[in-house]
């Protein structure tokens, strides 16, 4: 049972960056300031094609859409209190909405994990067994899986939060980090983290490692299917179907398994290291994303870019007509 909460701390203070000089202060605040705006835009305007193109209303997409809608959730739960520490010096945020805090992200970490296995699921069934796509995958197939996801990532999540709430944080109440998370708040805690650090950790084990391990094998499959086909040009057709996919899943899960084992086989990083790395695959993923759906999804950039070629046609349209 958790202990009684006698917490002397009512609200915590993120370090951010323990090691920045303070004049770098500004120049980090505006990066992460373009980070968000870039992030937001992006995802933003991938909402506004699938909406305006009935052509993007396919399964594929429909997974991209969730992947925008937390990747503009994970960048407003993080990076708007870490900008305001450096522009407004507002470093504190209250005992309560910490363990908000907390709790989207890695909510939405999970979230985003199963997310992708639906992206490997998709390229898995297109590329191993084609013609079964159209009656495995359908849009409402999709959906459900999408809500299913959205669903079974609150329960575990809900449940580390709601334990490591009523711990006694009765010490130091600074977080060397730039958002609220597990390990860097229950280490504050008065008592032996043992019993909640181990549940979180298996549960993040298997948010992490359960659709990794699909997602391997879904690639591999694809891998072998591709081999199979004796056309060369038909296998690059083949993998650029799937390599947009792979790029993303690769930003999300190849950062974070770095971080794992190497400080599973004893390598330490600083405090100000690790925090950069965190930072960077929580954030730049969301940010770049979009800029790969459009580049190397061809139903995305031709709907990107249709809007331009009206405007071409018409001008041109215009001049002979003006000539004539």
């Amino acid at each position: 049972m958790p202990e009684l909460n006698h917490s002397s701390v009512t609200e915590f203070i993120l370090t951010g960056f323990p090691g920045l000089h303070p004049e770098y202060q500004g120049l980090i605040s505006a990066i992460l300031f373009l980070v968000y705006v870039l992030t937001l835009t992006g995802n933003i305007t991938i909402f506004f094609l699938f909406a305006t193109n009935r052509s993007l209303h396919k399964p594929m997409y429909y997974i991209i859409l969730n992947l925008c809608t937390c990747d503009i959730l994970f960048s407003t739960t993080t990076l708007p209190k870490i900008i305001s520490k450096y522009w407004f010096h507002s470093g504190t945020i209250s005992f309560n909405a910490c363990f908000v805090q907390m709790y989207f992200v890695h909510y939405l970490g999970t979230v985003n994990s199963f997310i992708l296995f639906l992206v490997a699921l998709d390229r898995y069934v297109a590329i191993c067994h084609p013609l079964r796509y159209s009656i495995v995958l359908k849009n409402s197939t999709i959906l459900i899986l999408s809500i299913t996801a959205w669903i079974l990532s609150q329960a575990s999540n809900l449940m580390i939060t709601v334990r490591a709430y009523p711990l006694p944080y009765c010490a130091s109440n600074i977080i060397n980090h730039c958002f609220c998370d597990h390990i860097g708040i229950t280490t504050l805690a008065c008592t032996d983290r043992a019993p909640y650090g181990f549940p979180a950790f298996l549960f993040a084990m298997f948010s992490l490692l359960g659709p990794l391990a699909f997602i391997m094998f879904s690639y591999c499959s694809i891998i072998v299917a591709v081999l199979k086909i004796a056309d060369i040009k038909g296998r690059k057709k083949t993998l650029s179907t799937c390599s947009t996919q792979l790029i993303i899943i690769s930003l999300y899960y190849l950062p974070r398994c770095f971080v794992y084992l190497a400080s599973n086989v004893g390598i330490r990083f600083s405090a100000d290291v690790r925090i950069v790395i965190i930072m960077l695959y929580s954030l730049l993923p969301p940010m770049i994303n979009p800029l790969i759906y459009c580049l190397r999804a061809k139903d995305m950039r031709e709907s990107l870019w249709k809007p331009f070629k009206r405007r071409i046609v018409l001008q041109k349209t215009q001049v002979s007509s003006i000539n004539n």
